[in-house]
């Protein structure tokens, strides 16, 4: 192979990566906002049927139910990706925006509808900020996500406690550490999402998948620093 055929190689390479990364990058951000729409219509519409919002919150069974279904799907998504085509994988991920909505319905019955609308906005400036800085930064930020990682873990540990102790200074406190986890969760998966479609070569099925798990552990930051900025700034209704 001569050396100018190797260079128009190396060129052409660089070319997919430049015209892959930005386009994937946008799928990121595409397929996560209109999850969070499809979520925020299905809770709206079901808070404005009483009689199916209370459905929701009175019947355990019910309830549980959607929330190991939420779960059950995260865990179907993440950990069968590979195995799974692009448009399954984006069928699962519509079908758990709608649930996740029907479990976040019970906020419009809890709080003041302008207290969720300002802490909406006060959690996309404040995630908009830590993606960009995450995105923009040139500091590795592999030792933060650890640390948000085990602080996630903690939170958790500290809520299932809270469910039987009641406490209402504990589930404060969790609120404010998980505003903190989030806050730096969404700058680490932010690079690292970055870093990894950066290494995709094309738009093929493969980094497309990619693409997506990247939208739903965005998506996930988002709700969960949006629940707890809410617990923090919601207005309850009287």
């Amino acid at each position: 192979m001569n050396e100018d055929k190797l260079y128009r190689m190396i060129e052409e390479k660089e070319g997919m990566v430049a015209l892959a990364f930005p386009a994937l990058m946008r799928k990121v951000y595409v397929w996560m906002a209109l999850a969070l729409v499809i979520t925020g219509i299905t809770a709206f519409g079901i808070a404005n049927n009483p009689g199916l919002a209370y459905t929701i919150v009175t019947n355990r069974l019910l309830f549980w139910g959607l929330v190991i279904a939420e779960f059950g799907l995260v865990v179907a998504i993440s950990g069968a990706i590979n195995r799974l085509s692009i448009t399954t994988a984006t069928l699962l991920f519509i079908l758990y925006s709608v649930i996740n909505g029907a479990t976040l319905s019970v906020i419009f019955l809890a709080y003041t509808l302008t207290s969720i609308a300002n802490v909406f906005f006060i959690t996309a400036g404040t995630f908009g900020v830590m993606a960009f800085l995450g995105y923009t930064t040139k500091k590795d930020l592999t030792s933060l996500g650890r640390m948000m990682f085990i602080g996630l873990i903690g939170i958790i540990i500290a809520t299932i406690v809270n469910l039987f102790l009641g406490s209402s200074m504990l589930n404060m406190i969790v609120s404010y550490v998980g505003v903190v986890i989030f806050v730096g969760l969404t700058a680490y998966d932010s690079q690292k999402i970055k870093h990894m479609l950066y290494e995709a070569d094309s738009m093929d099925e493969g980094a497309q998948k990619l693409a997506l798990l990247g939208s739903l552990t965005l998506y996930l930051d988002f709700i969960n620093l949006f629940l707890m900025l809410l617990r923090i700034f919601g207005g309850n209704k009287d």
